[in-house]
């Protein structure tokens, strides 16, 4: 199997990376947009900036690749920032992302100490292939100031509570998505990328 981990200067690569080992698959950590073309499975971790993500994917050439695999319907998975980057656009600087799930990027509501971190959990409400075996309420962690909110609520796999409820996990057919950072979550966090191989292999 070729899991590709696309580098772009934004992710915890290292982490995302040693989780999947975990699982017995050595994934290939690239930014040339011609590995995604003959992938199984590809990986977009993100920490920190969306325009600054969005630049980053942009110089690499990677935007239109990234669309065009999701698109081909092979698996693939956004974590933290990863997520919020297949919506239309960012509040954060008011920055057009992939558009690959029509949506905002939007700051957390004014009162919250932000970024929202640490373990919370979250209310699976669709059965999905990537959340299989994952407990009802399953505590994951959290670091993040924006949130994904897709105009579409049938994606919406799982949600939390943050002073409003949002969306913690997008699972669409092949397009799978977290806000929490599952190579962060312990035992269930591993189950995830453990689904996610899986849903590579059938």
């Amino acid at each position: 199997m070729k899991l590709v981990v696309i580098d772009y200067d934004s992710g915890n690569l290292r982490s995302v990376a040693r989780a999947l080992e975990c699982q017995g698959v050595a994934p290939l950590v690239t930014s040339n947009a011609a590995d995604l073309s003959v992938a199984d499975a590809v990986v977009l971790p993100g920490v920190g900036s969306g325009p600054a993500a969005m630049d980053a994917l942009n110089q690499r050439g990677l935007v239109v690749p990234i669309k065009d695999y999701i698109a081909s319907g092979k698996p693939f998975l956004g974590v933290c920032l990863g997520l919020q980057l297949l919506m239309d656009r960012t509040e954060e600087g008011d920055k057009p992302c992939l558009g690959v799930v029509p949506g905002d990027a939007k700051l957390l509501p004014p009162g919250l100490k932000v970024p929202h971190m640490g373990w919370n959990s979250v209310r699976f409400n669709i059965e999905h292939p990537f959340l299989a075996g994952i407990p009802q309420d399953s505590f994951f962690y959290f670091v993040h100031s924006y949130y994904a909110a897709p105009k579409d609520p049938t994606g919406v796999s799982g949600t939390t509570e943050y002073g409003i409820p949002f969306c913690s996990v997008y699972a669409n057919d092949n397009l799978v998505a977290t806000q929490f950072h599952p190579e962060k979550s312990g035992p269930a966090g591993l189950q995830l990328y453990k689904n996610f191989i899986g849903m590579a292999a059938h």
